[in-house]
């Protein structure tokens, strides 16, 4: 009887939201600060070569995770990690090479992340993330994630360089929103998919200011490592976690499931 039941249940290709999922995030998004700026920067290949590079990564990765029938943990994870460098060089195309600023380049990110949703919404019916599994919604949900991730980093460089809180302050500002949407989502009857989507947004400000924090020099209030090694040590904790804390994909919902949205 069990084994029929297993049987029948559907799964998404997304794995199941738990503990070990965000804290693979967050190491994954300040992989995506470093790894994008030794690229862009230590490298000096610039922010648009950079974007070039890493949305040609992105854009092969997403190919590869969509053609695939099932969830796949390393192939999941790495995408993330080609939408957090992606996220990286062009988020600071925007704010620093268009000369649109942090305000201009964060507005133009929020808006570009809430048409990506609502698009989603209209031809889906949802914005589930426990919808994920056939093609076209998990196109919605890559794209979705891309821009969430480059607003991410836009934010966390606005909080951080224009505010005046530095690396520090910027990843206990990040760090409270999530403990203030953790709460929301234990003590509260918010829709669980709205505190996902808020919970995505806010891992990626709080990785690029930690990554920030990492790499920047010691005049600056960052820790003086190496993009290099910190992005190498970020990038064997992933692989680490990973292989010692085992995932499961997500049970698949329909349309308008418990999940909410």
């Amino acid at each position: 009887m069990d084994a029929r039941v297993n049987r029948d249940i559907e799964t998404s290709k997304v794995p199941e939201v738990t503990l070990i999922f965000w804290i693979i995030k967050i190491l994954a998004t300040t992989l995506g600060e470093t790894g994008g700026d030794a690229v862009s920067m230590s490298m000096k290949l610039g922010y648009a070569v950079g974007s070039a590079i890493f949305i040609a990564i992105f854009a092969a990765a997403v190919v590869a995770q969509i053609t695939t029938r099932k969830f796949h943990p390393f192939l999941y994870w790495f995408v993330i990690v080609a939408t957090t460098t992606a996220g990286t060089t062009m988020a600071d195309f925007a704010d620093r090479s268009l000369g649109i600023g942090y305000s201009g380049g964060s507005s133009l990110l929020f808006a570009l992340l809430m048409i990506s949703l609502g698009l989603w919404y209209w031809s889906e019916g949802s914005i589930s993330v426990h919808t994920v599994a056939t093609a076209k919604t998990e196109t919605f949900y890559w794209v979705a994630i891309l821009f969430s991730q480059t607003l991410g980093t836009a934010l966390g460089d606005w909080m951080a360089d224009t505010n005046g809180l530095g690396y520090e302050g910027g990843a206990l500002i990040f760090g409270a929103g999530l403990v203030l949407v953790a709460a929301a989502y234990f003590f509260t009857s918010i829709s669980r998919t709205a505190l996902f989507w808020a919970a995505f947004i806010l891992t990626r400000p709080l990785g690029a200011t930690l990554g920030d924090l990492f790499d920047k020099p010691h005049a600056d209030g960052g820790l003086a490592f190496s993009r290099y090694s910190a992005s190498a040590i970020l990038a064997a904790l992933i692989i680490l976690c990973i292989v010692l804390l085992p995932q499961r994909a997500a049970i698949r919902s329909g349309k308008t499931g418990a999940t909410g949205i």
